[in-house]
């Protein structure tokens, strides 16, 4: 498609890739690099256990302390202690996944596709239901769930269906598609930006221009790093929240 002189690639051009030898492409590619990744991290700085830690278990330590910290202190408490090692690998695996958007050959963040990010979802999904169910005993966690404190009861007909809307169905589906649609956006901003550097770089007329362009272009790709910071922290909370919340009924 062309746009004002600018030749703008339609999006299946930036998001569909062809397939290689054994269905490999680009998103399963990032996905199993960062797969690798997450791995390697922990896995080189158990090896290699410092008083004062550096290099890789530096950056290990720092997660953890993070999820810990940051996250399941503020969400769960003490006794969420035990998916630590859950919690900090989502993290860091959709972290990763993320961060491919600026990597010069990939730049494309996998979860930009949405079948990874509704897989992730249904497991979050999984989880606190079991936790819920282990916790509370099946009727408990479901009354618990559906009917919240001090609800008149002729409201209650409304409510119920409501309550399993949210809280059975909307639940993985909003968690899944907040980090599908985000990454989605993003890549196709800097897409956008890129093709209009590139294009304005073609044009002397626009030297003036261009500086501009191009800080404009470095500033979103700054900007994209935090977001794909942030979509990975928001997971990763989301999901302490909702194990959480099944450990930890309101009433």
């Amino acid at each position: 498609m062309s746009l004002l002189g600018v030749d703008v690639p339609p999006i299946t051009h930036v998001t569909v890739w062809p397939t290689g030898p054994a269905g490999l492409n680009k998103t399963a590619l990032v996905y199993f690099l960062a797969t690798i990744i997450t791995l390697a991290i922990f896995f080189l700085a158990a090896r290699k256990r410092q008083m004062v830690p550096t290099g890789v278990q530096a950056v290990a330590e720092s997660g953890i302390d993070f999820v810990r910290d940051q996250i399941i202190m503020q969400t769960m408490g003490v006794e969420g202690l035990g998916y630590l090692p859950y919690l900090t690998t989502l993290f860091f695996f959709i972290l990763f996944s993320n961060i491919f958007e600026i990597i010069p050959f990939f730049q494309f963040p996998a979860n930009a596709r949405y079948g990874v990010p509704l897989v992730l979802a249904l497991i979050t999904w999984v989880i606190f239901n079991v936790v819920g169910i282990a916790k509370q005993g099946v009727g408990h966690y479901f009354k618990n769930s559906l009917i919240p404190p001090g609800v008149p009861k002729p409201i209650l007909i409304l409510v119920i269906p409501i309550e399993f809307i949210s809280t059975f169905l909307v639940r993985p589906f909003s968690l899944s598609v907040r980090l599908f649609a985000n990454m989605l956006a993003g890549h196709l901003i800097l897409v956008t930006f890129a093709t209009l550097c590139a294009a304005l770089f073609a044009l002397s007329i626009t030297l003036v221009i261009l500086p501009f362009s191009f800080g404009l272009l470095v500033a979103m790709t700054g900007f994209e790093i935090l977001v794909s910071f942030l979509q990975a922290f928001i997971f990763t909370i989301l999901t302490a929240v909702y194990i959480g919340g099944a450990m930890h009924p309101e009433h």
